[in-house]
This record gives C-alpha cells, structure tokens and sequence, in this order.
C-alpha cells in the first residue's frame, strides 16, 4: 500500500512528499494506538497477575461482584476457598479472575496502629503549643 503511495506520487511528478507524510501519519497513527490501548492493557494483565500470585489463606478480598470475604485455601488448580460473612458454614469454591481487591492478613492492624501513633503526635504537638504561649 505504501510503495504504490510512493510509486503514484513520483510518477505525478510531486516529488514524493506525499509519500513521505502519509508514511509518518500511519507511524504517528499506529504510535498512538499502542500508547493508548495495548500498553494499558498490558499494565493492567499485570496487576492483576501479581495480585493473583500474592494471594495467601488468610487474606481479606473483595469479589468482582461486592461480596467481601476471606481467603481459607488455594488449590493446586488455583481454585480459591473462600469464607463469607460471620457465618462459618458459607464456603465457596472461586476463579482467582472473580477476586477484585485483596488485603493482606494483619495489614488494618498495622494502618489503626500508625494512625493512633499520628493522633498521639498531633497531641503532644498540641500540648507543647499550649505550653509555649
């Protein structure tokens, strides 16, 4: 397509400068679609594979479909046990792909305790101001 472009305009007597652009357009073009559409998609595989790959009995997630639970078991075949809610009889058998989020085992604990150690600091930071006036 692009040679008889090239072969057209030179036998037109444009000097090829046609030729020339429409093959950087279709470069620029196909530049574009691999920036806007394959490399995010890509990136997002990826994502998804590492969040697969760390997922350890014990984990909090949430479904694709806004079920939370918690991981109890990972087959071999990579079929997920899950446990739902308070009731400890609700196990359900899932593909890892219906997994939309997971949180470590243990990971809230870590985040309350670095919270109430900002609230302490804001206290004594409180408390010197008070001091100082």
């Amino acid at each position: 397509m692009l040679l008889t472009l090239l072969q057209q305009d030179a036998s037109q007597g444009q000097g090829g400068l046609g030729g020339i652009f429409w093959i950087f357009y279709i470069g620029l073009m196909l530049a574009m679609v691999y920036f806007m559409i394959i490399k995010p998609s890509k990136k997002q595989k990826k994502a998804q594979e590492d969040l697969r790959k760390s997922m350890e009995p014990g984990d909090s997630i949430m479904t694709t479909g806004g079920f939370y639970g918690t991981i109890l078991d990972i087959a071999e075949d990579g079929t997920v046990i899950v446990e739902f809610g308070n009731n400890k009889n609700c196990r359900i058998p899932m593909h890892p792909n219906a997994i939309a989020e997971v949180e470590k085992a243990g990971s809230a604990v870590v985040k309350e305790d670095a919270a109430s150690d900002k609230t302490e600091e804001k206290k004594e930071e409180v408390k010197l101001g008070k001091a100082k006036k």
